[in-house]
């Protein structure tokens, strides 16, 4: 891996909803800076550029949209393996993969097919999601790629999107926020791991919350297709020991189950409990793992720069409102029958009006277009699950409560409020066995938890500066004796993870710094499974924010934001080593690959000012990406696979290289 890829962080209001677009005033009053100034801002004219625009100001006809992107490993498609961070195959793809257009010779793979899913203008689509009938395409397949493309073009927030096959997720993303002239991006996606879904007649619903009016103009104009192919043979797969098998025979939902009413199936927490009852789980269960789903909105979407929930109310004099709260970390739990099975700390994903908007156009925050779920592998409770009896899945986000110095502990609840879904990947034995076993310890303790914190008055006895150090750590571990058809033993399923976050509040609540991260270690053993995985998620964030009397609006940023994560084994979401094992890329040299290693690192800053009278605005961002993708092999040595080092400024690339698989990739934008 590349050396300079550090993974260490470096040193009385009525608004519109950002989530909805409509006004309204949220239930508590809260309203934190980035949610706030951001609706201010979008009173003000569009800022695709560093240059003065003067309101109303129509673009030239002929400026073709911008196209964004996410920057991300390449994916297997009948291309072979393809950028969806441009969308594009390198110029160098192996001459035996075909496209997708093309005819097979006698001696290569069935031809893959593709089916459009969706090809549908979300307006104002709050309660109106797009519902269509799925059936198998007629070809054979054990790989599924989708492809979601997006035009929009004049004033919009941006909006989630979430895709259900039936009553489950199995995709969550978010949209980009368009210029006047519009911007345009493709994701393509492996959704191997839903194969018993894919081969089975479904109703899909895509849910894509648009608002659109006088003032929030932008179309979200959508197309999904879905690819179905078959791999190519005969090439290695991961090491003897650490196999990755094949997709989950089942998969039961974690959600609402709306599916057949063509509705959204997620739950709105924690106005609802995230809780599902599953009275058929199956007997003959050999390997379950629970996936979640989670995105924050309101007043939850910034929860890693939230309140101390003691400090609340501590600038509500100057800076008008109160802050939102419950602390900014956050626990998401999962639950059977009361019991917790696992936790997931989420990753801060900054969409992109966060912060600064400036910050994302045209490359967008990790994660902003693919939401990725956390696996908790539930294997330890197959005795209780496999018993014939009604089972609860529940899934919680809690915060922190303290007591205004150092005491502190988890919340029951937290702020407005959390999309939450989730599911259940199960293995099966033949049909007439029968998982049994002895149900271990399911005690855990709680988290540990230090804080320190200090408010500071100016001369008049108004509160101007919050500090506070927030550190947090949790250790889990369940152990069971579990037997099934393949064999039995102890599964064991660990979980290790540390937060920390030394924040502050400035200006009378105007200004806001986070140097946050959170690291963790998850893994399961047991006679038919291994898997374990590590990961990190640093995060700077510094932003003011000044609002004069006379209502001139001035905004700065630095987001300096990393991801490093480590997949070995039997995961069961693509890591995104597949499509390189499938065309033989990870072979020579050092040894049979065992897992997979992503690093990447993020650093923009912005800014943004807007007079008073509204008569125009100007903004300029600045960001620069590098990303590493490669196979770990079982000496801990790393073969470098894809490698994108990128610059932008003011919508611009700036600086672009990309090496994949060791040679440069030329076919770019």
């Amino acid at each position: 891996m590349r050396a300079q890829l550090l993974l260490a962080v470096v040193g009385g209001v009525v608004l519109a909803d950002p989530n909805t677009g409509h006004v309204r005033n949220r239930g508590s009053g809260a309203i934190h800076p980035y949610a706030k100034y951001k609706s201010l801002a979008f009173q003000g004219a569009d800022t695709a550029s560093s240059s003065t625009t003067p309101v109303q100001t129509t673009p030239a006809p002929t400026q073709p949209p911008l196209e964004c992107f996410q920057v991300a490993e390449p994916v297997l498609t009948p291309s072979g393996l393809t950028r969806r961070d441009l969308s594009l195959v390198p110029s160098f793809a192996p001459a035996d993969q075909k496209p997708i257009e093309a005819a097979v010779d006698d001696s290569s793979q069935p031809s893959p097919c593709a089916v459009v899913l969706m090809e549908h203008t979300f307006a104002s689509s709050y309660g109106a999601p797009f519902v269509g009938e799925y059936l198998p395409p007629d070809c054979d397949f054990d790989h599924v790629v989708i492809n979601f493309t997006t035009l929009v073009k004049g004033r919009q927030f941006d909006r989630t999107g979430v895709f259900y096959i039936g009553d489950i997720e199995v995709w969550r993303t978010s949209t980009a926020e368009p210029t006047s002239y519009g911007i345009r991006w493709e994701w393509l996606k492996d959704m191997t791991a839903f194969f018993s879904l894919w081969k089975q007649s479904q109703t899909l619903i895509f849910d894509l919350e648009n608002n659109v009016d006088d003032t929030y103009t932008g179309l979200l104009n959508t197309t999904l297709t879905a690819t179905f192919f078959k791999a190519p043979p005969g090439k290695p797969k991961l090491s003897p020991g650490s196999n990755r098998g094949s997709p989950a025979d089942l998969i039961i939902p974690i959600s609402q189950r709306l599916g057949a009413e063509g509705k959204p199936s997620q739950f709105v927490y924690p106005a609802q409990e995230a809780k599902s009852d599953v009275t058929n789980f199956p007997h003959n269960a050999n390997r379950a793992v629970v996936t979640v789903d989670v995105k924050g909105q309101g007043n939850e979407e910034f929860w890693w720069s939230n309140a101390l929930q003691s400090a609340v109310d501590a600038f509500t004099p100057t800076y008008g409102v109160p802050y939102p709260g419950y602390s900014p970390f956050r626990e998401v739990q999962v639950l059977i029958d009361g019991h917790l099975a696992g936790v997931s700390w989420p990753f801060p994903v900054i969409y992109t009006g966060g912060v600064v908007p400036q910050l994302h156009r045209p490359i967008v925050g990790i994660q902003a277009f693919d939401i990725l779920e956390h696996e908790i592998d539930v294997t330890p409770f197959l005795p209780l699950l496999c018993d014939g009896s009604s089972h609860t899945f529940e899934i919680k986000i809690l915060g922190l409560v303290d007591d205004g110095a150092s005491g502190a502990q988890l919340s029951t609840t937290t702020d407005d409020e959390w999309y939450v879904t989730g599911k259940v990947f199960v293995w099966l034995d033949d049909a007439d066995a029968v998982t049994t076993g002895t149900l271990g310890n399911l005690y855990t303790s709680a988290p540990t938890i230090a804080l320190s914190q200090s408010l500071a008055q100016n001369a008049t006895g108004a509160n101007e500066t919050l500090e506070y150090n927030l550190a947090v750590s949790r250790s889990l571990t369940i152990t069971s004796h579990v037997k099934t058809q393949k064999g039995e033993g102890p599964v064991t399923w660990t979980q290790l993870l540390s937060y920390s976050n030394i924040g502050g509040i400035s200006s009378f609540g105007n200004n806001n710094l986070n140097n946050f991260s959170i690291s963790g270690a998850d893994a399961v053993t047991g006679p038919n499974t291994n898997y374990s995985t590590s990961y990190a998620f640093p995060l700077f964030a510094n932003s003011t924010a000044d609002q004069t009397p006379d209502g001139n609006l001035t905004l700065w940023a630095q987001v300096d934001q990393g991801l490093h994560v480590e997949v070995r084994g039997d995961a069961v979401l693509p890591s995104g080593i597949e499509g390189f094992l499938a065309l033989g890329k990870t072979s020579s040299g050092g040894g049979a690959i065992e897992g997979s290693v992503l690093q990447t690192w993020r650093n923009g800053t912005a800014d943004y000012f807007r007079p008073g009278d509204n008569s125009f605005s100007r903004g300029a961002g600045s960001t620069h990406q590098e990303f590493s993708f490669g196979g770990m092999r079982h000496d801990g040595s790393v073969a470098e696979l894809y490698h994108r080092n990128v610059s932008a400024f003011n919508d611009t690339i700036t600086d672009d290289h990309v090496e994949f698989d060791g040679e440069q990739d030329t076919r770019q934008d």
